[in-house]
């Protein structure tokens, strides 16, 4: 995943974090700012889970990564949406 460009990470992270949204149903209240900054945060969620599970993270290429990044968005907006929940009750 370190291995990826500026370019490759905005790329894979707005991908990854628009059809995280999608999947985890937050799309309405995001942007393409906010689908890049979950991306890209998911990827390092996703990379740092899967190092622990000693996986090879930098050396999956472009579609590991995408799955990478896809993991740890919706892990990310899981979180976010039961902090959000909470802060609501």
């Amino acid at each position: 995943m370190l291995g990826l460009s500026i370019i490759g990470w905005i790329v894979i992270g707005g991908l990854a974090g628009w059809i995280g949204s999608k999947i985890m149903k937050t799309d309405e209240s995001m942007g393409i700012i906010a689908n890049i900054v979950v991306g890209v945060v998911g990827g390092l969620i996703g990379g740092g889970i899967l190092s622990l599970l000693n996986r090879d993270v930098e050396g999956g290429g472009w579609i590991f990564s995408f799955l990478t990044c896809l993991l740890g968005a919706c892990i990310l907006l899981f979180l976010v949406k039961k902090v959000m929940g909470r802060s609501r009750a």
